[in-house]
């Protein structure tokens, strides 16, 4: 089987010039709208995060620039079409995995119920040290990150065959730890870049090998190299160019499929 991993320097609101099928699991990080305060409460604000050096470039500035034009409404109307229809078997159905902040959660589930996802959970990603450094003599600093799964009324397809063969238990527990990549194999391409071995864990949970995994807000194209490591067709859309052309230079290639498809012996 040829798995297929495309990434379209393009808004995901153009999705149907590129006939692209429908998607077993759509899972992204959407915009936090942090605004200018990006970079609050991280050293980088300063230069050598040094506050009496002054501040750097980063000091009152965005992210990247495409994260003030996000349209909650248009992606939740994307995705309730972009999904395969709910199909009548239970273990089919697909799911949504949406990356926030914990302030954005109960918003975000009103706005989905709009667009048929009626039903949703948290998931919760521990890391062991925080980025707010600049917070941590003034109170409690954050180590968490969060995601909620959406449905529309069936749960979900879900696998724990992985976490049985990694760890020799059932359960898949609803956080998990935030294993940063090794630089070297997986380049730092984005800010809020997410983890290749993290995402790869959520794609196996909710999808089988040929199914395909869409991200409408791919930034550094990770989702994507998760989803062609475990043989899962992949499509994502990125309209900065920046990360655009980093992803498809520099990441994307770092995994051929074709060359390690003795990984995936049960597909064929």
């Amino acid at each position: 089987m040829k798995i297929k991993c495309e990434l379209y320097n393009d808004n995901f609101q153009n999705r149907k010039k590129y006939n692209i099928p429908r998607a077993q699991l759509v899972i992204a990080d959407i915009p936090y709208n942090l605004g200018n305060n990006a970079f609050a409460s991280n050293p980088s604000w300063y230069v050598g995060g040094d506050n009496k050096k002054g501040e750097s470039s980063k000091a009152g500035k965005q992210f990247f620039p495409s994260d003030k034009n996000f349209n909650l409404v248009e992606y939740m109307h994307f995705c309730s079409k972009l999904l395969i229809k709910e199909p009548k078997e239970r273990g089919k159905a697909p799911a949504m995995i949406m990356f926030c902040s914990f302030e954005q959660m109960a918003p975000l589930i009103e706005v989905a119920k709009r667009y048929g996802f009626k039903k949703s959970y948290p998931l919760v990603f521990v890391k062991k040290s925080s980025a707010q450094a600049l917070k941590a003599n003034m109170r409690i600093v954050g180590a968490t990150e969060y995601a909620i799964v959406f449905y529309r009324d069936k749960l979900p397809k879900f696998n724990n065959t992985w976490q049985q063969e990694e760890t020799g238990k059932k359960m898949v527990l609803n956080w998990f730890e935030w294993k940063r990549d090794n630089v070297k194999q997986v380049p730092k391409i984005h800010p809020t870049q997410k983890p290749v071995n993290l995402l790869e864990k959520l794609i196996k949970t909710f999808t089988d090998p040929g199914d395909v995994v869409i991200d409408p807000c791919a930034g550094s194209g990770t989702t994507l190299l998760a989803a062609k490591k475990n043989g899962r067709h992949s499509y994502g859309f990125e309209i900065y160019k920046p990360f655009y052309k980093a992803a498809v230079e520099q990441l994307l290639p770092s995994f051929d499929y074709e060359e390690q498809l003795d990984l995936f012996k049960d597909i064929s």
